[in-house]
């Protein structure tokens, strides 16, 4: 079996956890909830209606893969309830924040999300998305209220609130010197090698190398290392540890592959994978350790982004606080402090 991530499971379902995992949240609020309400922030309510369709797009998940939805009172519906007034708390939260920040969420930045998503899994078909939103059994207004607006809005709070993080010149040397190893290359050297079981095939086999045999045509006969042999017995050595396509081999291995000289053809190496025979094709490249000039632009990007994260983290803590006692929530429907906001659905495996 192969698994097919569907329109949800792809775009909705992840996509809510990567935005929402972190949390807001709220509770031990004393505001009366509405009748026709699951949850009060503030002085918003958030309606039954507005829950029940939220439920009913999880539910159409389960009957899009031919399975029952949960039934009430069952532990899968309580979860599946108390993950989706959680999620509907907490996009009102954040709608609430991102009017306080002047950050709106467009018709016109959904349809480009819209037609980006049509771009990259339907191959600019509408009749391929829409049929996609047929299977999974919703409404192109579902996806839209679910997925595309609160994934936008969390995308523009995100920016919004990490958009003064700058790291500077010194603060990316100071990495570089601290870390100048993971910014050094081990040397290499192009080989290519024959792996057979026994130590007589493998002499047998540098005799007729060294009498003119083709190394390729022996390699595609006799080596054990296929992935190599396809290529002639062809590959890249590193020593020390890999670099890109390089990889680092086991010690009698590197030992041969680094002290013969061009093109000698070795006697057979003996390792834990059984008898070698190895012939250097070039010079050894020598180690080499980049520039910070050269990696300082790689260096502040992944910093930035490690900063930005913390400082999301902690607005979505801040708010989580600032909400405290300004949530109620009508009998039945208070979720535990520690339930995920994310709608969870099985995922979709054809055959």
């Amino acid at each position: 079996m192969k698994t097919r991530l569907t329109l949800l499971s792809l775009i909705l379902i992840l996509v809510l956890i990567a935005v929402l995992a972190a949390g807001c949240g709220g509770g031990g609020g004393s505001g009366s909830v509405p009748s026709d309400s699951v949850a009060k922030v503030g002085s918003t309510p958030i309606s039954k209606t507005t829950f029940n369709s939220l439920m009913n797009v999880a539910f159409a998940r389960y009957k899009a893969q031919g399975q029952a939805e949960p039934k009430v009172g069952t532990a899968a519906y309580t979860q599946l309830r108390d993950q989706a007034v959680s999620f509907l708390v907490q996009e009102e939260e954040l709608q609430e924040e991102a009017q306080k920040l002047g950050v709106t969420v467009s018709q016109k930045d959904v349809d480009a999300r819209l037609a980006l998503i049509r771009k990259t899994y339907y191959k600019n078909s509408q009749k391929k998305l829409e049929a996609a939103l047929k299977k999974d059994d919703i409404t192109l207004n579902e996806l839209e209220q679910y997925n595309l607006r609160p994934t936008l809005l969390s995308e523009k709070l995100q920016a919004k609130v990490t958009s003064n993080i700058k790291v500077s010149t010194s603060a990316a040397q100071k990495y570089y010197n601290q870390n100048k190893a993971s910014f050094t290359t081990p040397k290499t050297r192009e080989v290519r090698h024959i792996l057979v079981n026994s130590k007589s095939l493998a002499s047998n086999i540098a005799t007729q190398l060294k009498n003119g045999a083709s190394f390729a045509k022996l390699a595609k006969k006799y080596s054990k290392d296929t992935a190599s042999a396809a290529q002639g017995g062809k590959l890249c050595v590193a020593h020390g540890g890999s670099s890109g396509a390089c990889q680092q081999t086991v010690p009698p291995f590197d030992k041969a592959a680094f002290s013969l000289k061009t093109n000698e053809i070795s006697q057979p190496v003996h390792s834990v994978y059984g008898w070698h025979i190895i012939q250097p094709l070039g010079a050894v490249k020598p180690s080499h350790t980049q520039t910070f000039k050269e990696v300082e632009s790689q260096i502040e990007a992944n910093l930035a982004q490690q900063q930005k994260q913390v400082a999301w983290s902690n607005w979505l803590a801040k708010v989580k606080k600032d909400y405290q006692g300004k949530v109620s929530f009508q009998t039945g429907y208070a979720p535990p402090a520690t339930t995920t906001p994310t709608v969870s659905v099985p995922t979709t495996t054809t055959g």
